[in-house]
């Protein structure tokens, strides 16, 4: 279901007038889309999008801007300071309710992983993962159980499971997660190895997450 947003529309784009908007505690930002005629310049309420922000990042919004009436959007990229992470910007994207998107969703591990228990250490490689739906079907976020995870064992992106209707778009060979041995049990030549092929998959994830929402 779509969370309602109002949007103002903005006229000013000098930075004086930008800066003046977010003392006011507004959040400048654009509406980009196929059925827009020309970008709607608009800005929203920094609260408000700060708790979305929070709690539902890759919800669809439906908003409301009033030279352009209700449009359905998601957040396709936010701008932050670079110093304090205030919300300087943001971009929404105008979605076809009917047509697949592209989204990062939030990895959730649950469980108390058996090589936890043994003395292992539960190291997360990705933190997200891209799938594509239809927008009203996009997941808060996807869960992993590691209750029988044991030490040397990992979770790999095709191993979890997608709501109905939910197709993943990143490599299913990917790691997600794995349980590593403790450091006192590696001799040196196993710790260097491990090093190597945790690096190697934080490598892959990091090319493989891409920012926003893509439409299809």
């Amino acid at each position: 279901m779509a969370i309602a947003m109002n949007a103002d529309q903005r006229t000013g784009t000098t930075k004086g007038e930008l800066r003046q908007l977010r003392l006011q505690g507004k959040v400048p930002g654009v509406i980009y889309g196929k059925q827009l005629s020309n970008a709607a310049q608009v800005t929203v309420d920094g609260k408000e999008l700060q708790s979305l922000l929070r709690s539902h990042p890759n919800a669809v919004l439906e908003i409301n801007v009033p030279s352009h009436g209700k449009t359905s959007v998601m957040i396709s990229e936010i701008q932050r300071d670079s110093l304090n992470r205030q919300v300087l910007h943001v971009d929404f994207h105008q979605i076809n309710m009917n047509e697949n998107v592209k989204a990062n969703v939030r990895i959730q591990a649950e469980g108390d992983s058996q090589g936890v228990r043994e003395g292992g250490v539960l190291q997360v490689v990705m933190h997200e993962l891209e799938v594509q739906c239809l927008p009203n079907n996009i997941p808060d976020a996807v869960t992993v159980d590691i209750s029988s995870l044991a030490v040397g064992e990992s979770v790999l992106v095709g191993d979890l499971k997608l709501p109905k209707g939910v197709e993943l778009s990143a490599d299913p060979e990917q790691v997600v997660l794995t349980i590593l041995a403790p450091q006192k049990e590696l001799t040196e030549e196993e710790a260097e190895d491990a090093a190597v092929e945790l690096a190697e998959a934080e490598s892959r994830s990091k090319e493989e997450q891409l920012e926003g929402v893509k439409s299809l």
